[in-house]
């Protein structure tokens, strides 16, 4: 069975809206440009350009809602705990095994930072997928050849959360993404 890729998004820079006025464009969704760049740059320094790039354009907003956003189209594929993360999000939706929404989540490194577990309301539950450098989805988009997820999740979500790192701890970021979002 061939294995289903991704869109083209992040093929280069021209599928990318415009940043909003006043805000740099993050050249590092041009997955060319992200490849040359790791030809010539350490893995670490790597990411640190690629998260001030991400940092300094902010959320791109293309799609804010988890189970419709492009760039995170590999990984509502992938299986964890015996579940697709579309069938998560879906059972997240749906109301059903509240209880281990956020062990499920974990897997795929998203965090529920907030939600409605009222039955029958909407969710409303607002994800942060880990976009750090030892991030757990690393696997998953670099089995699918999209080295620069980072910046096209940026370009995806609702917000981006950077933590600057300290003498203990090393840079943490996050991406926000919703469920059930109001619009």
């Amino acid at each position: 069975m061939a294995s289903k890729k991704p869109p083209a998004a992040g093929k280069s820079s021209e599928s990318v809206p415009a940043p909003a006025p006043g805000r740099p464009e993050n050249p590092f969704l041009d997955t060319g440009f992200y490849q040359r760049m790791r030809d010539y740059t350490e893995r670490d320094a790597a990411f640190s350009k690629e998260l001030k790039a991400i940092a300094e354009a902010g959320a791109g907003k293309r799609s804010t809602d988890a189970r419709t956003a492009p760039s995170l189209q590999v990984l509502r594929g992938v299986v964890k705990k015996g579940l697709t993360l579309e069938a998560m999000f879906a059972r997240i939706v749906d109301g059903a095994d509240s209880g281990l929404w956020e062990p499920w989540l974990a897997a795929f490194g998203f965090e529920l930072r907030g939600v409605s577990y009222d039955k029958g309301a909407e969710r409303n539950a607002r994800l942060a997928l880990d976009i750090s450098l030892a991030a757990k989805a690393t696997p998953a988009f670099a089995n699918a050849g999209l080295p620069n997820w980072r910046s096209l999740v940026a370009a995806d979500c609702a917000q981006v959360q950077v933590e600057k790192p300290t003498e203990k701890t090393p840079a943490k970021a996050y991406a926000i993404f919703f469920l059930d979002a109001p619009y």
